[in-house]
C-alpha cells in the first residue's frame, strides 16, 4: 500500500487532528533510532523504564519514528502485560497494579480477561503510518466524538473497549479485529489525552478493508449532513456542521 497516502486519507475521512500511528513488532530490534529518554530512579518495587507508560510513545509518535525496548516500557506493569513483555503473575506483583486494585478501579479477577500480545519481542516500533516501510501490525488512531462515530458507522463490528486502554493494541494483532477505546483514567492522565478524545485500531491486514468502508461512510455522512443542514433552514433554531 502507498502508506502516505492511506495516512492522508484516512485522516481526511475521520476528520482527525493528528496522524494515524504505526505500530510494529519485531523479533530483533529494526533499523532506525531507538527512542531516548531521561530513565528516573527506579521505584521501591524496581520500576522504572523512559516513559511513565507505553502509551505515552502514541504521543511522542506524531511527529517522529523510534523504536522500543521492553526496558522502555517497564514502568507500567499493565502495559507491559498487555504488549507481551511481562507475565500476569509479574504484572500483577508490581505495586502499580497494588494501587489500582486497592483504590477499586480493577480487581484481580479482571485480569484474566485482558487482552494482550502473546509472544514477547525484541522490540516495538512506533511512528507516523505516512513514514512507515511497511504496512503494520497495529494502526492506531485517535480520534474526536466524530471520527469515532464514523468509525462505528464504518465498521459496526468493531469492538468497544474501556480499561486498560492499551489492550486494543493486543486486539487487532492477536484478534485481527477493529476496536474503539473510550480510553482509561491512567492512560489519560499519564499521556495528557484530550477529554473529547478517544482512540481506535485497525489491524494492519486489514487496513486496504478498513479505508475502504470508512471513506464509503463518511461520504454518505456528507450527503446526511447535506440534507439535513438544508431541512434545518426551515427552522428559527441555528444549524452548524463542524
Amino acid at each position: 500500500m502507498d502508506l502516505d497516502n492511506t495516512a492522508r486519507r484516512l485522516g481526511a475521512a475521520l476528520r482527525m487532528r493528528a496522524e494515524p500511528i504505526a505500530i510494529s513488532f519485531h523479533e530483533a530490534p529494526p533499523a532506525g533510532e531507538r527512542f531516548e529518554a531521561r530513565v528516573p530512579s527506579p521505584t521501591a518495587d524496581g520500576r522504572t523504564g523512559k516513559v511513565s507508560a507505553g502509551c505515552v510513545f502514541w504521543v511522542e509518535a506524531g511527529g517522529k519514528s523510534f523504536w522500543t525496548a521492553k526496558e522502555d516500557h517497564a514502568n507500567c506493569s499493565v502495559g507491559s502485560f498487555t504488549h507481551g513483555f511481562l507475565p500476569l503473575e509479574a504484572a500483577g506483583a508490581g505495586a502499580d497494579v497494588g494501587a489500582l486494585v486497592e483504590s477499586g478501579w480493577v480487581a484481580e479477577s479482571d485480569f484474566g480477561s485482558i487482552e494482550h500480545v502473546l509472544v514477547e519481542h525484541a522490540a516495538i516500533g512506533y511512528g507516523p503510518l505516512a513514514a512507515a516501510r511497511e504496512t503494520p501490525e497495529v494502526v492506531l488512531l485517535m480520534l474526536s466524538s466524530i471520527g469515532a462515530m464514523i468509525f462505528r458507522d464504518a465498521l459496526p463490528e468493531a469492538r468497544i473497549e474501556g480499561k486498560p486502554q492499551c489492550h486494543i493494541i493486543a486486539i487487532a494483532k492477536e484478534r485481527n479485529e477493529f476496536a474503539i477505546s473510550f480510553g482509561c483514567m491512567l492512560s489519560r492522565t499519564r499521556t495528557g489525552m484530550p477529554s473529547g478524545e478517544m482512540t481506535a485500531v485497525i489491524p494492519g491486514r486489514r487496513l486496504a478493508e478498513a479505508l475502504e468502508r470508512i471513506e464509503k461512510a463518511a461520504e454518505v455522512d456528507k450527503t446526511v449532513a447535506a440534507y439535513a443542514s438544508v431541512d434545518a433552514q426551515r427552522f428559527d433554531h441555528p444549524s452548524t456542521i463542524r
